[in-house]
């Protein structure tokens, strides 16, 4: 469904992203951690084009993203991606923003979009809800709108960028739950993340990054099950984020 290869990306002479090759199976949930600045965000957002690359190839369900004559606003319609703050348009209502895109990218009518975007509403708990505007909504409540946003557009995968990190803690969970939701139905994900139970429950892999490069990837088993070949830095972060 996703395959990097030797995908570098430079901010000026800065090296971000550095040789970074990976492959993602229909149905794979990939954990994406690591410290901060390792090059995470800007490794999922390459996915989609939202940070152009410099050297490698990206190929998303058989389609070169950095290829030029590739339509970017098709593809990202076909890859859900929910980020850390909601990204949602406070001047509409929820059902508003649920059935924007649908009409404008996909071409549904008002009243397609509206009945398909409820659908995805109800499916995370807030239909009752479709009404208001983000603003009456709790952080919680608003990052499962964007999700539901994501969903009404039928991705073939879905992204995610720290998607509970600007949460409350008591909120982290009904997103999460949510999340867990799509894993179990088979839904391909890619997760930058440092929920570890999340990524214990529902990862089938780990990627761990640290100064831009993929210094290790593999199943979720190995990787926080503390056997040989792990990097001395990966132990350094499992210690500290395992410790509380």
């Amino acid at each position: 469904m996703i395959l990097l290869e030797n995908v570098s990306k430079y901010y000026g002479s800065f090296k971000v992203l550095s040789n970074c090759s990976a492959s993602i199976a229909k149905g794979e949930v990939v954990v994406v951690c690591g410290p901060s600045g390792s090059g995470k965000s800007t490794l999922i957002k390459t996915i989609n084009a939202l940070e152009p690359i410099q050297e490698g190839s990206i190929t998303v369900d058989g389609i070169k993203v950095n290829d030029r004559g590739t339509n970017l606003p098709r593809l990202r319609s076909r890859v859900g991606m929910v980020f850390q703050h909601f990204e949602l348009f406070p001047h509409l209502t929820i059902a508003e923003n649920l059935a924007l895109a649908q009409v404008r990218v996909l071409g549904r009518s008002k009243e397609q979009a509206h009945q398909h975007g409820m659908k995805y509403l109800e499916r995370v708990g807030l239909k009752a809800h479709a009404a208001k505007h983000p603003g009456q909504l709790s952080g919680g409540q608003q990052q499962r709108v964007a999700i539901a946003r994501a969903l009404a557009m039928d991705p073939i995968c879905m992204l995610f960028d720290e998607p509970t990190s600007a949460l409350d803690p008591e909120m982290v969970n009904e997103v999460l739950d949510v999340m867990v939701e799509l894993a179990q139905e088979g839904m391909t994900m890619v997760c930058v993340t440092h929920e570890m139970g999340f990524a214990r429950k529902v990862a089938n892999r780990v990627i761990f990054m640290d100064q831009g490069s993929i210094v290790e990837d593999r199943s979720k088993e190995d990787f926080f099950g503390g056997g040989s070949g792990h990097s001395e830095r990966s132990r350094q972060f499992l210690s500290k984020i395992l410790s509380h």
